[in-house]
């Protein structure tokens, strides 16, 4: 069976709490998705690596990967970091097809979206 991966990408952190907005867009997204593989990965300080979900996602059967960066603005990571990985699974998994998406800045909608949400948020005290 051919399945379609989608791996939520982001850059992690020492503090397991910031990982919980990921986990709560993983399961939104698996929600919307349910045909599809959906799984997070991380650049440093977190597991799993993106080759740890990789080699998840094409042992469930993924034969395409759509790699959603979790990072407000292209940058570094992406363009040196996340490009070489990217580059490794395609050479372990020659079969595989890996797309990446846009940064969350410039998915349609999003900056509509926050610019809506920071009108209605309330403010508090830092």
């Amino acid at each position: 069976m051919r399945r379609t991966g989608i791996l939520l990408f982001a850059h992690g952190s020492r503090d397991p709490a910031w990982a919980q907005p990921m986990q709560a867009l993983q399961q939104r997204l698996a929600a919307r998705s349910p045909d599809a593989v959906v799984g997070c990965a991380y650049l440093e300080l977190m597991t799993p690596d993106f080759a740890s979900a990789v080699a998840e996602m094409v042992e469930r059967g993924c034969s395409v990967i759509r790699i959603a960066p979790v990072f407000w603005a292209r940058g570094r990571h992406l363009s040196r970091d996340l490009r070489a990985l990217i580059d490794d699974a395609q050479r372990r998994y020659p079969d595989l097809r890996c797309e990446c998406l846009p940064v969350l800045s410039e998915l349609d909608g999003v900056l509509d979206a926050v610019a809506e949400a920071i009108q209605r948020a309330p403010g508090t005290e830092p």
